[in-house]
């Protein structure tokens, strides 16, 4: 089975730094530790998978095989991966291609494993979406404008002006490697003519001055699916940066993020929201409207409820984009003191008051419990 890319399985970008893939892994470590995942074998293999990723991309030299051969580059029984041909079972080549990588030496041309093409892969690129919950619930359609490096449309990213091409390199005859001779060792690198693309370009386009791409923004369209939550992310298959020399382009990727919303706070698929309530209506009972986000629902408040209490409403919540299991409703009932009272309105609480007599207990449980805690506190 193939092997995942390791910056997928971290979740970051191909030019991610030290510290961004130190704290990927972190997050990954955490979530899928073996402790704390007893006899979970799925996430026993995560973990190994990030672990993995995380001990290549931070060695450099690792990372730069990887980049440029996959992990046919850091896998020792695949190719070049340091152990896989040449005199020993080392890869001379590239050992001290490393060596001597910008050193001195005489150059000549191609000969070798010359003829390597420099074809890379377009960088990644990441875009912060902000949606209100209403989108992340039904899901919806918008448009993101993005600046990218792209092909150059006049010389349709050949970077030679149009009617002209790109001359063979008379350094390394179109190989781009040169060999090197140091001391008793004679080793490849890319043309420093050429800059191991085996081309000279000797009339350039003049609207991407021989870059063969330009920066310019894009407009593209994005569907946000329904269900989407803060953290996720949307995948937008080659619309990343161009590649180099007729290279693939790079992803773009899609960071979801939720705008706060007035009534409601999310919890996974689940929605919490506070609603106050008189005195009366909490005393008594009654009938209250309560808000959805497919419009209002009624709420039956039973008499003698207390503030904080917490009401279901199944199915009120949102669909999730995974489980395509509907969450619910959290209804935290908040009973308000009323305030600017006239001075008959006052009489009549005072009154109210009196009417209770001396059993606190019996008609506010809450605060007869708290005064025998109380008495108990002191007379201990």
């Amino acid at each position: 089975m193939s092997k995942r890319d390791y910056y997928e399985i971290l979740g970051v970008n191909k030019g991610a730094s030290d510290e961004e893939l130190k704290k990927a892994y972190r997050r990954l470590a955490m979530k899928h530790h073996p402790d704390r995942n007893p006899d979970d074998k799925t996430a026993e293999a995560q973990f190994k998978e990030a672990k993995e990723a995380y001990e290549v991309l931070t060695d450099p030299n690792k990372r730069a095989a990887y980049d440029q051969y996959g992990h046919a580059g850091v896998d020792p029984s695949m190719g070049h991966g340091g152990f896989g041909g040449g005199a020993g079972g080392f890869d001379f080549g590239n050992i001290f291609e490393e060596i001597f990588r910008g050193g001195g030496g005489g150059f000549g041309g191609g000969g070798g494993r010359g003829g390597r093409s420099q074809v890379y892969r377009g960088a990644d690129l990441r875009y912060d979406l902000e949606i209100s919950l209403e989108e992340a619930a039904k899901g919806s359609q918008t448009r993101i404008r993005i600046p990218t490096e792209t092909n150059c449309e006049t010389c349709k990213g050949s970077g030679a002006k149009p009617g002209t091409s790109a001359k063979t390199c008379g350094t390394c005859k179109g190989s781009g490697q040169v060999r090197m001779q140091q001391g008793f060792f004679s080793v490849q690198q890319s043309c420093p003519h050429c800059h191991g693309s085996g081309k000279v370009i000797e009339d350039p386009c003049t609207d991407c001055h021989g870059r063969g791409r330009k920066r310019e923004n894009k407009t593209l369209e994005i569907k946000i699916p329904a269900g989407v939550n803060e953290g996720d992310r949307i995948r937008l298959s080659g619309e990343g940066e161009a590649g180099v020399n007729g290279g693939p382009s790079g992803d773009l990727y899609v960071q979801i993020s939720l705008r706060q919303h007035e009534l409601f706070t999310r919890d996974g698929d689940d929605l919490h929201c506070e609603i106050p309530i008189t005195m009366a209506t909490a005393a008594l009972g009654g009938d209250i409207d309560v808000p959805t986000l497919d419009g209002t629902a009624s709420l039956r408040i039973p008499d003698e409820t207390q503030t904080g209490k917490i009401f279901r409403l199944r199915g009120k919540g949102i669909t999730g984009m995974r489980s395509g299991v509907a969450g619910n409703l959290y209804v935290h009932v908040i009973v308000e003191t009323p305030v600017n009272l006239n001075s008959e309105q006052k009489e009549l609480l005072r009154q109210f008051q009196e009417s209770l007599g001396e059993r606190p207990d019996h008609h506010s449980p809450k605060e007869g419990g708290w005064q025998q805690k109380l008495k108990n506190f002191f007379s201990s």
